[in-house]
């Protein structure tokens, strides 16, 4: 979020992060944002038939190329955080001083796997 905030500021675009934790049901800024986030959330979740309504609408939408790209962003993002976790890595202190006013905003410390070990 800091990398992408940052590039929004460079950029002079403006991102909404409330939309992917589920408190806005806008785009959050970008393109097509409501019709990724549906997807990424199916895509992690375990109802095939909802996993393929928003894949079907996502191919309508922006294309059989942005489905694979879609889902390889789903794919190395829920990776890594399971290789995080199951290995322990903290967050370092830089990254949890410079990211506590969004993660406070969006309650993102509220989730079970944000807590501290």
């Amino acid at each position: 979020m800091a990398l992408l905030r940052g590039s929004g500021e460079h950029t002079g675009d403006a991102y909404d992060f409330a939309a992917i934790a589920g408190t806005n049901t806008g785009d959050g800024g970008v393109p097509h944002g409501r019709l990724l986030i549906a997807f990424a959330e199916a895509a992690l979740g375990r109802d095939g038939e909802r996993l393929a309504a928003a894949r079907d609408a996502l191919v309508a939408t922006m294309g059989a190329a942005a489905l694979v790209d879609s889902a390889a962003v789903v794919a190395i993002f829920e990776s890594a955080v399971r290789i995080a976790d199951a290995t322990g890595i903290p967050l370092e202190e830089p990254k949890a001083a410079q990211t506590a006013a969004i993660r406070a905003e969006l309650g993102i410390d509220d989730y079970p796997h944000a807590r501290a070990q």
